[in-house]
């Protein structure tokens, strides 16, 4: 079915809403990766989208509106450290390259925004990686530059041109009319595979501070897991650093990594009952070399390992090849009309609805065109495995996410939706 799209009022011309049933299951082969939040590009993403987030609070408590900006650039350029068995020592200091564009007055008034990035990057660090709190160096490389299309010389001055330097929050164009920020798409697709959320899963177990992490100190938060299934089997492979302060010598690393191996057996067995699960780990290592995943942070980012917005996870918290993506680095983009934000979050919303209601494997794709409503995209597509959904029923579980988007920028700002 493909047409104009009624429900969302006056329809804009060009705007199509196609919907695709009865498309075969998913392979039954499952590739996943998912890196863990002291990996180098996650920390990138949850970085950009912190000080997204920031800023937006600031300005929405400010003047009333989230001005323009953009974090999405950050870049993440590892230290160096001396690590051996019981400490270590950092040698360099990891640098921030906060990179992107960023409203600095609206009406006369100043936005501090090199205050706002500055104690949000020391703030983070001392949360994520408080080894290294003290040892990181901001490079500011941030813009108020307009994109093209304030051209000079006509009457008045052009909209485009005071974009990140408004008279008021009135002054916002998105205050009238939400538009496309860009020509670009967002992705989603429901349900997860029961190998996808064990990955998910097992990082978060390994990773976060309610898991192995938070009650065994020798534990880095730079974990990273690669599953593939198929054929009744999965196999893993994945990465656990440990932290040097913790690990007094040789025998002592390897008996945390006996830990870890048995630790990811029994979540194996209560998330994947039935299942024949294997795990290597660290499979870099030549123990008797000493060539080990010892760190001082328990992550890569302290030695060397760089990280960018945009590398890592996707918006649900995984790379899966085998399943619809793209390549948008969604954090750090501003919540209320950068498509490659909003659209990746409200097509995985309008996913997992069209999935609640009538089951199997569905995707959404919504594509913009840059200036038009963010409410219409230029072309929206279903793709079901169901046959039996109507052409309106399916319109109006999509165009229920897509009339209330700024309730998706309401949960974006809150912090309770992570983006990778």
């Amino acid at each position: 079915m493909s047409g104009l799209v009624e429900r969302f009022g006056a329809p804009v011309v060009g705007s199509r809403f196609s919907v695709e049933r009865g498309i075969p299951e998913p392979t039954e082969y499952r590739l996943v990766e998912r890196k863990a939040a002291g990996h180098p590009d996650t920390l990138a993403d949850h970085l950009a989208e912190e000080l997204s987030g920031v800023y937006s609070r600031y300005t929405l408590a400010e003047f009333g509106a989230v001005l323009h900006h953009n974090f999405d650039k950050l870049a993440l350029l590892g230290g160096a450290v001396e690590v051996r068995y019981g400490g270590g020592v950092v040698l360099r200091p990891v640098r921030v390259l906060v990179n992107g564009r960023a409203s600095r007055w609206c009406g006369g008034v100043r936005v501090p925004v090199e205050e706002i990035v500055r104690e949000t990057v020391r703030s983070f660090f001392s949360v994520r990686l408080p080894e290294l709190a003290e040892h990181v160096l901001v490079e500011m490389n941030v813009s108020s530059t307009p994109s093209p299309g304030a051209v000079r010389g006509g009457a008045g001055r052009p909209e485009r041109a005071r974009w990140f330097e408004p008279g008021s929050a009135e002054d916002l164009r998105e205050r009238r009319l939400l538009i496309a920020n860009d020509t670009s798409f967002g992705t989603g697709w429901a349900p997860l595979a029961d190998v996808e959320s064990f990955v998910h899963g097992l990082v978060d177990c390994l990773s976060l501070p309610g898991g192995l992490a938070g009650c065994r100190k020798w534990c880095g938060s730079d974990v990273k897991v690669m599953a593939f299934g198929g054929g009744g089997r999965v196999e893993v492979v994945l990465c656990v650093p440990q932290k040097a302060a913790y690990v007094p010598c040789r025998s002592g690393y390897v008996g945390n990594c006996a830990e870890v191996l048995d630790f990811c057996e029994r979540v194996a067995a209560t998330a994947l009952p039935g299942r024949s699960v294997s795990f290597r780990l660290n499979t870099r290592d030549i123990v008797e070399r000493d060539e080990i995943y010892l760190t001082v942070s328990g992550s890569s980012l302290e030695s060397g390992d760089e990280g960018l917005v945009g590398r890592g996870n996707r918006v649900n918290g995984l790379i899966t090849p085998l399943r619809p993506m793209n390549l948008e680095g969604a954090n750090g983009k501003n919540a209320v009309y950068h498509v490659g934000k909003v659209y990746n979050v409200a097509a995985r919303h309008a996913a997992e609805r069209l999935h609640a209601r009538f089951g199997g494997h569905v995707e959404v794709h919504l594509v913009s065109a840059a200036g038009q409503p963010l409410a219409r995209p230029w072309q929206t597509l279903v793709r079901m495995t169901a046959t039996g959904a109507g052409d309106r029923e399916v319109q109006e579980v999509v165009g229920g996410v897509l009339d209330d988007l700024p309730a998706v920028t309401a949960e974006i700002l809150s912090g309770r939706l992570p983006l990778a």
